[in-house]
Formats: structure tokens, C-alpha cells, sequence
């Protein structure tokens, strides 16, 4: 997800993305573990998904921007 994306979402919507990536990055962890993935990288732009979400997040409640 872009930025600009995550910055349009509301913070129940945030918390709500941020359960569903990490839902999908453990489907992903067990195919890597079960030599199933073919894209490893897939799993490296999930986890920068969740943190830039979790970034906003913090922003938020810090009142920045």
C-alpha cells in the first residue's frame, strides 16, 4: 500500500488492515516454511505495509499531521 492510501482510511480501518495483512503474512510465512512460495518478496512488502500503517497510527495519536 502507498502512503496516500493508508493516510485516506480512517484508524478503525487502519487496525482492521493492519489484522488482515498480518493474517496474510502468516498464510505467507507457511508456504515460505513449506517450500511452497514463489514470490519471497511478497513477504517483505507486507511487513512494510504494516509499518507504514502502524507509522500513521502513531502520528495520529501523537496529533502530528
Amino acid at each position: 500500500m502507498k502512503i496516500a492510501e493508508i493516510r485516506e482510511l480512517s484508524t478503525p480501518e487502519l487496525n482492521e488492515k493492519v489484522y488482515e495483512l498480518k493474517q496474510e503474512l502468516l498464510a505467507l510465512r507457511f508456504q515460505h516454511a513449506t517450500g511452497q512460495l514463489e514470490n519471497g518478496k511478497k513477504i517483505t512488502e507486507i511487513r512494510k505495509s504494516i509499518a507504514r500503517i502502524y507509522t500513521v497510527i502513531k502520528e495520529r495519536e501523537m496529533g502530528i499531521n
